[in-house]
């Protein structure tokens, strides 16, 4: 039997990507998971890919959200064993194009959803010593021109986790990021608004930044935010865990 059976596990950003490989890893270890997005269509599609996946329309951004989504999980299943916070935004901003509304645009998705949905999900969590998992990026580490915002919400990220874990040890709750590296996952031409020919050229330039030669696919990285969801990590908290090919070390 998994050590997922019958746990709760929340996963914002669930319809794609790195969001969608991982609820759909707890579901088959079976977990019962709710996904969150802003778009009911890719909701739908990645619900139905497993019987215990549910979706939820939701923007981690909007002031409301995290209650809702909290109370969504406990009015269904009546518990919370974890939260994964991958819900993210960025764009290519240069400095000289940076605006306040693209800037709390930004740190508002990756930054304030994350810290609201933790903060409701506490007494749950506690409850269960439950684990929260904050996706990040290798760029919270690494410097790289035209993404410092996005950049530098993901290294505030990765110290919240930090901050997170010492404040909820003594309630048994763990706290512990994935810093995701580049991956297959559409983000370059859906979050990051690049044009196809754009996102190719910058693909070609990642896997030769790469030191193992090629971006990831979601799965990679979904495969570690749910070891660390897992009981199994019991003893791992406040660690940022770059899964990136090396990129952050290059």
């Amino acid at each position: 039997m998994s050590e997922l059976n019958d746990k709760v596990v929340i996963v914002t950003g669930g319809s794609s990507g790195i969001g969608r490989a991982a609820a759909l890893r707890c579901a088959r270890q079976g977990a019962k998971v709710l996904v969150t997005a802003r778009r009911s269509g890719p909701l739908e599609a990645a619900a139905s890919e497993h019987p215990n996946i549910v979706g939820l329309v939701a923007d981690v951004a909007a002031p409301d959200a995290a209650r809702r989504i909290i109370a969504e999980a406990m009015d269904r299943w009546g518990r919370l064993d974890a939260l994964v916070n991958n819900a993210g935004a960025g764009a290519i901003l240069p400095l000289g194009d940076a605006t306040a509304d693209r800037i709390e645009a930004i740190f508002a998705v990756n930054l304030v959803g994350p810290s609201l949905l933790a903060a409701a999900a506490i007494p749950h969590l506690a409850s269960v010593q439950g684990a929260i998992v904050n996706v990040s990026s290798t760029f919270g580490q690494k410097a790289a021109a035209e993404l410092s915002h996005y950049a530098a919400s993901k290294a505030a990220l990765d110290h919240l986790t930090r901050c997170w874990a010492l404040e909820l040890a003594p309630l048994g709750v763990r706290v512990n990021a994935v810093a995701a590296g580049p991956t297959e996952s559409g983000a370059l031409t859906g979050m990051m608004g690049l044009s196809q020919d754009q996102a190719d050229a910058i693909k070609r330039e990642e896997r030769e930044q790469i030191p193992l030669k090629r971006r990831g696919d979601p799965d990679d990285v979904a495969r570690w935010i749910v070891r660390l969801v897992e009981p199994e990590a019991a003893w791992v908290t406040g660690q940022v865990i770059a899964v990136d090919g090396g990129l952050a070390i290059a």
